[in-house]
């Protein structure tokens, strides 16, 4: 994070927005303390929740940005490459009845291991703890979704102008194993996708097959 950050321009060409960084969407009362706090000290005119499960500050004025980051603290990390810009999670078993696996514990993790690694284009996880997949992993660059028998890890799909469902890669994993899942396909991903292109439309070239040939050929943990 640095000063010379100037925030997500806007419709109306002079103001900036800046995004929360919230792992999984879980926020704390001091979180949100602080984002009220801040929103009403710089005069924000719109504090929205977006569809990744986190606080878009909107309207700022373009001189302001830095004093607002400083302002949020750890919630406001402004991205510097195309990374992984979120990972959003559903209640899993933290509260959910439904919930057969703990999401919010895998987002934690996942977040943890991501936050610094850089790709050709951003890269979106949904992680779910059950089959209602309340945390849109189908539609997420990696996906991963709990069922009884463990997680099941999906890989490049999209909820843009073109949708896409994610391809099963593998099932019944451990949350080490998800971990190391994603982490092997991330890394294909990083070494072999063209510049701007979204997972989705990399599978779409590379082809579905020939991922499972490269990447869960070396997994240890998966039968084939």
């Amino acid at each position: 994070m640095t000063d010379t950050y100037e925030g997500i321009p806007q419709r109306d060409a002079t103001t900036r927005a800046i995004v929360t960084r919230i792992p999984g969407g879980v926020v704390t009362p001091g979180d949100l303390e602080t984002i009220a706090r801040t929103a009403r000290k710089f005069r924000v005119p719109l504090v929205k929740l977006t569809s990744g499960q986190r606080f878009l500050l909107a309207g700022i004025a373009h001189d302001e940005v830095p004093d607002v980051i400083r302002e949020l603290g750890t919630l406001a990390q402004p991205d510097t490459a195309p990374c992984v810009k979120f990972v959003q999670a559903c209640p899993g078993t933290e509260v959910c009845r439904f919930g057969v696996q703990d999401s919010l514990a895998l987002a934690r993790a996942a977040d943890g291991q991501f936050r610094h690694q850089n790709f050709p284009a951003k890269i979106k996880i949904g992680i779910s703890g059950c089959l209602r997949c309340c945390g849109e992993s189908h539609i997420r660059d990696i996906g991963i979704v709990g069922t009884k028998q463990g997680w099941t890890v999906l890989f490049g799909g999209n909820g843009g102008t073109k949708p896409r469902f994610g391809d099963e890669i593998a099932t019944g994993l451990t949350s080490a194993e998800a971990l190391d899942c994603t982490q092997r396909l991330a890394e294909y991903y990083r070494k072999f996708a063209k510049s701007h292109e979204r997972t989705a439309r990399f599978v779409e070239r590379v082809g579905i097959g020939k991922i499972r040939e490269d990447v869960v050929a070396m997994m240890p943990y998966v039968g084939v």
